[in-house]
């Protein structure tokens, strides 16, 4: 019996178990709130901001964990039971999550909000454009304007502040981009989930350790060569590892080419509760902190507003 059949048998048995205790299951925990479940750190915190006080909203991730490696918990499925909003990134990010709502049992409808925003192609990272952050949450507003009509006006309220918030960030990490010169905005990360925040803000990718929209990915000894004869060709001033990684091959990748290595990066998941990436607005802020001062070796000055 293999890994995966295993596994799926396992949430089977349990989505039977918590089936068996639905009329308790079902009271809402949050005191009359609505609940709402969000599979990745970044949707849950766009959620928190748009549901305000009438929702409960519980991510499936924490902090530091990668979606790509996730795998469904007795804890997801049990989430899920309770839910009358569950919101899913999209792509094959959190893939996974079709397997915990079945095992769950749960008739909650599902959001998937790259499609709901319209974001195009295999990339799934898109909430690193902050324009499809501020239409995640319209997205995230109507979905819980359908479960709970009489909380419209709230959720209205709620994600018009929230996406003025937005706004202003992406104004301002655009004005700090433009303090770089184009020829040094060239990025290399742990793997390729910059590219939305490459396009908005006109920084050129020119490679990643990680050759692939996931990490699950492995990059052969060819690929390491020939990425560090790029970075020297290029004349990369900095590589970026992630936040949910460690560096190792990273710091040894820029020993090999001559390249600093830059703070981490907030790619695809949020830092924990009081670091500078704990929300999303956060994360962008100090993602172009950390490049504005690597591309420009700390030359450019970058003002943005509080997260």
């Amino acid at each position: 019996m293999t890994c995966v059949l295993r596994r799926s048998l396992l949430l089977l048995a349990l989505g039977a178990v918590l089936a068996g205790c639905g009329e308790e299951g079902a009271a809402s925990p949050g005191g009359g709130r609505i609940e709402v479940v969000a599979t990745t750190t970044h949707l849950a915190d766009i959620a928190r901001n748009v549901a305000g006080d009438r929702a409960e909203v519980r991510g499936l991730l924490a902090a530091n964990a990668d979606p790509h490696e996730h795998e469904v918990r007795p804890s997801d499925v049990d989430a899920l039971t309770d839910a009358a909003v569950v919101l899913r990134s999209g792509g094959d990010l959190d893939d996974w999550l079709a397997e915990a709502v079945q095992s769950a049992g749960s008739d909650a409808r599902v959001t998937t909000v790259a499609d709901s925003i319209g974001a195009e192609g295999d990339d799934p990272h898109w909430w690193q454009d902050p324009r499809n952050g501020a239409a995640a949450a319209a997205a995230i507003r109507d979905a819980l304007t359908q479960a709970d009509p009489e909380g419209a006006a709230a959720y209205r309220a709620n994600s018009a502040a929230y996406v003025r918030k937005v706004q202003a960030l992406d104004r301002a990490v655009a004005a700090c981009m433009r303090e770089v010169p184009a020829e040094q905005r060239k990025l290399v990360t742990t793997h390729d989930a910059l590219g939305f925040y490459a396009e908005r803000y006109g920084i050129e990718v020119v490679g990643a350790v990680i050759p692939s929209l996931s990490t699950r990915g492995q990059p052969s000894a060819g690929e390491t060569a020939e990425l560090v004869e790029t970075i020297r060709r290029e004349r990369v001033a900095a590589i970026f590892a992630e936040s949910a990684v460690e560096p190792k091959v990273e710091e040894a990748i820029a020993r090999e080419s001559g390249a600093q290595v830059g703070r981490a990066l907030y790619a695809d998941t949020l830092g924990p509760a009081g670091s500078d990436g704990a929300t999303y607005l956060g994360s962008i802020r100090a993602n172009t902190l950390a490049l504005v001062e690597g591309f420009s070796d700390g030359a450019a000055s970058c003002s943005l507003p509080p997260a």
